[in-house]
């Protein structure tokens, strides 16, 4: 939903396209289709915490002249090959919510940009439009970074790499545990490394599941349960949903399972056995970290 608020706000349109039913990120096969005289820009959302296809994304958007700005909110640390997230397009966008794999005490952000003029723009836009010449060049809001949050952001940067290595060592355990289970697991993408913010899992009965791990104690959550074709706020969307036949298929599957780089060994084993004795047995699941 921020994705699609951040578009609104700047009086565009948002338009969907699907996923890839094994990253759930942006299928660059689904977008041309969605691409009119009217697209100015492609946002793919490096959900959960993998990069979408950028390359195959970029080369659909430089056909048609299009920007690309990556919203990297899920996605601190992640990369494709060598690149970090927000260096593979136009410009990407990153928060800093206190859940973040890099979060501050409250609510932060950045723009980051290789693009002069972008970033000129954005300088500008986050003081209400003021430029270095004193003048107000737009109209404008306050978005600043407050030095407090800069401050433990700094603190916490170098210790994010290694934080995410345990989220990536946490998730090699899931999956190796659910290789022969009906747990379907998130894939990591060849040279794609994935952050993993959330691990999101597949599974049949998601309601039964989830109330057989929470009478053992363990919590989970769904990330997140309506496709916002379908909310209230946007039913104007509502036309979307001919083009997103795997969203609809995986919205009622999917559940993210505990992952923090503060889960002891003994929290980690509770899940595993949790999870696996709330689904049958069938080899079909467990994605590859």
């Amino acid at each position: 939903m921020p994705t699609a608020a951040a578009i609104s706000a700047n009086g565009a349109v948002p338009v969907f396209a699907d996923v890839d039913p094994r990253t759930y990120t942006l299928d660059p096969a689904r977008v041309e289709a969605r691409i009119t005289r009217r697209t100015r820009a492609v946002v793919p959302v490096h959900l959960y915490g993998q990069c979408a296809d950028m390359n195959d994304i970029l080369a659909v958007a430089r056909r048609y002249g299009l920007r690309v700005i990556e919203d990297c909110a899920q996605a601190h640390g992640a990369r494709v090959h060598d690149r970090m997230a927000g260096s593979l397009a136009d410009a990407g966008c990153y928060s800093f919510y206190p859940t973040k794999n890099l979060g501050a005490l409250g609510d932060a952000g950045m723009v980051v940009t290789n693009d002069a003029d972008i970033a000129a723009a954005v300088r500008g836009t986050r003081n209400y439009g003021l430029t270095g010449t004193g003048a107000y060049e737009v109209k404008a809001i306050n978005s600043r970074l407050d030095e407090l949050q800069a401050g433990i952001l700094l603190a916490l940067l170098p210790g994010l790499e290694a934080r995410n290595e345990r989220r990536q060592a946490i998730a090699a355990r899931y999956c190796d545990a659910f290789a022969d289970t009906a747990i379907v697991g998130p894939a990591a993408a060849p040279g794609r490394r994935h952050a993993y913010h959330l691990y999101v899992v597949r599974v049949p009965d998601r309601d039964g599941f989830r109330a057989r791990l929470s009478a053992q104690g363990i919590g989970t959550m769904v990330h997140y349960p309506v496709p916002i074709h379908r909310t209230p706020a946007y039913r104007e969307r509502a036309s979307d949903e001919a083009h997103l036949p795997v969203t609809a298929r995986i919205v009622d599957e999917i559940v993210s399972l505990p992952l923090h780089p503060e889960l002891t060994e003994t929290e980690i084993d509770a899940v595993i056995t949790a999870a696996r004795a709330a689904v049958e047995r069938h080899p079909r699941g467990g994605g590859s970290a």
